[in-house]
């Protein structure tokens, strides 16, 4: 699994590792936006948790991916990206592990500096209409606010602005740190410096599941 505040580029190395082992990427956020499309009813209840930026409550993630596990393209092992947020989360996924007969291999945690995450989340900019996404800083569009390539106005996710991130940030820290003492306690955790060029913090990763520990 991977864990980390929101912007930190664990879905960047998730997506990495995923395509090279084979298995299947599971993240919370695709999942729970996922029902939120769809207007399910778990869905609806947990949009309005997603916009004003706080935790979604622990039942309905946990039902939520207690419900895409039991897709076939698990079976041969599968990453779990920014689950668990909480500690009734991690217990809730030991319970499933268990009843699956299956464990858990390692825990990585990715850190970066709350300014960092800011500028990164804050900065990004989507097209509604083709999904592409860039940064005003970094990635920006050959077009300025407009898509560089389909031509359709970008717009900014309502959790992308700064007083979100920054709620989220302070939610994660208060809600996750105990989830990281509980894999720490158990030999499973490793911690990396999620600002480190990708390639570098994909190769501490590789280290980190060789079971070797990474500084």
């Amino acid at each position: 699994m991977f864990i980390g505040p929101p912007g930190v580029g664990k879905g960047t190395q998730a997506e990495r590792l995923a395509a090279a082992q084979g298995i299947a990427k599971i993240s919370t956020g695709d999942v729970l936006r996922a029902a939120v499309r769809h207007g399910t009813p778990l869905g609806r209840q947990a949009k309005a948790f997603m916009d004003s930026g706080a935790l979604v409550p622990d039942e309905l993630v946990i039902g939520m991916l207690a419900e895409r596990l039991k897709a076939d393209d698990t079976k041969s092992g599968y990453l779990l990206d920014g689950f668990p947020r909480t500690l009734p989360q991690a217990e809730a996924l030991e319970t499933m592990l268990v009843s699956r007969g299956e464990r858990l291999d390692r825990a990585v945690a990715f850190e970066a500096a709350a300014d960092v995450i800011v500028a990164r989340l804050s900065g990004r900019r989507g097209c509604p209409a083709c999904g592409k996404v860039y940064h005003v800083t970094n990635d920006p569009s050959s077009r300025g606010t407009m898509c560089g390539g389909c031509g359709t106005a970008l717009t900014q996710r309502d959790d992308d602005r700064e007083e979100t991130i920054r709620k989220r940030l302070t939610v994660y820290e208060r809600e996750t740190a105990p989830v990281l003492s509980y894999y720490q306690a158990r030999g499973v955790l490793t911690t990396l410096d999620g600002t480190a060029p990708i390639d570098q913090v994909a190769a501490r990763v590789e280290t980190a599941l060789g079971g070797r520990r990474s500084a």
